[in-house]
């Protein structure tokens, strides 16, 4: 560790516990302290301090896990006990580790799950305009004109914003591929409502490098070194 210290945002992502900004949350919660007293935003951890999240010591990892997950339907993206089908106590890692973009509950594929808060951080930036994969079927007939109405963006009233253009491509008479570069709340399902059609099966299949493949529901497998590497470079963070 800098001998100088480093934030204490920056300290809990090295931690694997959440990005920054999630740390930023945390502290403003008061569940973090430092040496006991209770931690405040922008003050910087030194050697020999001890961290402490909601009474647990943590510290930096110098080997971070980096996993693909297949994300049933019905798991819910948080971290909170009190959901009984979170994705952290249905995945079951051994480390602590915590998801890399969300998916919604009715929602299901590729998760990215990882205990290295900078890369989720550099994933979740809007402005890098990171590719996110998606299979989707529609409750009745995709029409062309439907389609193409995707591509061009689409006027979200509820979120007052107009989508960014992306890549849109029939797979059968009622499912399409979709790209998108932006992560927004219910984006695709609420892109489809707009045209009177309803989402009746959504699997994300790549998030930028790294393909869902034939990883089944509810399994998870190691990202490989090549894989990895590749995505850091990707989110800026190459050798």
């Amino acid at each position: 560790m800098d001998m100088d210290g480093i934030r204490i945002n920056k300290y809990l992502a090295q931690c694997g516990i959440c990005s920054r900004r999630g740390a930023d949350e945390l502290v403003g919660k008061g569940a973090v302290t430092v040496d006991g007293m209770t931690a405040d935003n922008g003050m910087r951890i030194l050697p020999g301090m001890t961290v402490k999240v909601n009474g647990l010591v943590v510290s930096p990892k110098d080997d971070k896990v980096y996993l693909a997950y297949n994300k049933p339907r019905g798991i819910v993206c948080t971290s909170e006990k009190r959901e009984e089908k979170n994705v952290i106590d249905c995945i079951d890692y051994p480390r602590r580790i915590t998801y890399c973009g969300r998916l919604d509950k009715d929602s299901e594929g590729l998760l990215l799950m990882t205990d290295d808060g900078d890369l989720i951080d550099a994933v979740m930036r809007s402005r890098n305009e990171h590719e996110k994969e998606y299979i989707v079927t529609v409750n009745k007939t995709a029409t062309d004109a439907f389609l193409y109405g995707l591509s061009k963006g689409v006027f979200l009233e509820e979120l007052n914003v107009t989508t960014k253009k992306c890549s849109v491509r029939r797979v059968s008479d009622d499912s399409f591929k979709i790209i998108l570069t932006q992560g927004l709340n219910r984006q695709i399902r609420r892109m489809c409502e707009t045209f009177g059609y309803r989402v009746k099966k959504l699997i994300r299949i790549r998030v930028m490098n790294i393909k869902l493949g034939d990883l089944k529901s509810g399994q998870y497998r190691n990202l490989t070194q090549e894989e990895t590497d590749e995505l850091k470079r990707l989110c800026g963070q190459g050798r």
